[in-house]
């Protein structure tokens, strides 16, 4: 994980509540680590080339999450946010195993950004 940063999501009953910051039309599809707000919220910040259109960006942004914690988009879901920039969305699933999931996803993405293997 990145740094000293606690990690984004929260167990639930049944799953896992993940924060994410989304930017829209970010130019590619793509995690960016994790992130914390002035607020103190912390964050996943992910980044969609789609638009926040017709729900495409959410869309985009739920496939994204489903694939780093290996599972179906029909377990991903917002729960709220779904208009803004911070979203929250509810994972189904073992809540040790989405979040062992989200480690590795984050180790890949702190290895791209810094080269090493």
């Amino acid at each position: 994980m990145s740094g000293a940063l606690t990690p984004p999501w929260k167990t639930a009953p049944g799953g896992l509540l993940l924060t994410v910051r989304a930017t829209p039309k970010g130019g590619r599809d793509a995690i960016d680590g994790i992130d914390r707000l002035a607020d103190g919220s912390i964050v996943l910040k992910v980044r969609v080339r789609a638009a926040p259109e017709d729900g495409e960006a959410n869309t985009a942004l739920t496939r994204i999450i489903a694939k780093a914690a290996c599972v179906a988009p029909s377990t991903v879901s917002i729960v709220r946010g779904a208009s803004g920039r911070i979203k929250v969305f509810r994972l189904s699933g073992d809540p040790r195993t989405l979040a062992a999931a989200f480690e590795h996803a984050l180790a890949n993405v702190e290895t791209k950004k810094t080269g090493r293997e």
